[in-house]
């Protein structure tokens, strides 16, 4: 019954050390049903050269195994919280990739500074506030869920349009139409943050400008939306 969605989800999981976004167990990817009743996770503490499709842990909405033996992903509410709250979310990916965490110790959005940021995200990528001591104690991972929610609502961002945050204190998460998107999301993520601390670097005498919102949206929505023209027409 969820033989394609456990292959999917496993091989998804394996593009993330091979895209250099995770080390030893420092990530996890996730993929949902069409029905959306049932998702499929990297169980928890599995060390990648070790993954195979049928450890894979595939559970409800309400987190209750329904297929596998082991303990899925300690990270397992905050994607159930996600799919909960994005619809459009097929695929939700969590690391702790050097530089997209490095902003999110920093507690700091990355600027939209260049059309390739453009090309994926449509303004800058959001950082959340801090968990308090009490949302940390009493339901840590699903208050990372809401607490990422709650930024997009609060600040009116579309999940569509900038598919990836960081988490204060913590690193990404990103999500896409399936897991393989949503790990794509998360390798561009990489690289914008890395490309946007050393444009901060080497523009460290004075504030840097984010780029023009006619430019910004230009190159956001030749790739998105109902006009897109970028790429080649699906038959």
């Amino acid at each position: 019954m969820f033989e394609k969605l456990k292959e999917d989800v496993y091989e998804a999981n394996m593009l993330l050390p091979e895209s250099s976004l995770v080390i030893y167990t420092w990530g996890n990817v996730s993929g949902i049903t069409e029905d959306r009743k049932y998702v499929a996770i990297k169980p928890s503490g599995v060390d990648y050269a070790k993954l195979t499709p049928d450890m894979i842990v595939v559970v409800d909405m309400q987190g209750k195994i329904v297929d596998g033996d082991l303990n899925p992903s300690s990270d397992l509410e905050t994607h159930l919280e996600f799919y909960e709250a994005f619809p459009s979310a097929g695929g939700v990916v969590h690391t702790h990739s050097r530089w997209a965490t490095i902003w999110a110790q920093a507690a700091r959005d990355i600027p939209d500074y260049g059309t390739t940021h453009a090309d994926y995200f449509f303004g800058p990528v959001p950082v959340t506030r801090a968990l308090t001591e009490q949302e940390t104690e009493e339901a840590y991972e699903r208050n990372t869920g809401k607490v990422i929610v709650e930024t997009f609502r609060e600040r009116q961002i579309n999940p569509e349009y900038v598919p990836g945050v960081l988490v204060s204190s913590h690193g990404p998460f990103t999500w896409g139409k399936n897991p393989f998107d949503a790990v794509h999301n998360a390798v561009v993520l990489e690289e914008l943050a890395m490309m946007a601390w050393h444009a901060e670097v080497i523009h460290h005498s004075e504030p840097m400008s984010e780029i023009p919102e006619y430019v910004k949206k230009k190159h956001f929505l030749r790739k998105h939306g109902p006009d897109a023209y970028y790429g080649q027409k699906q038959s």
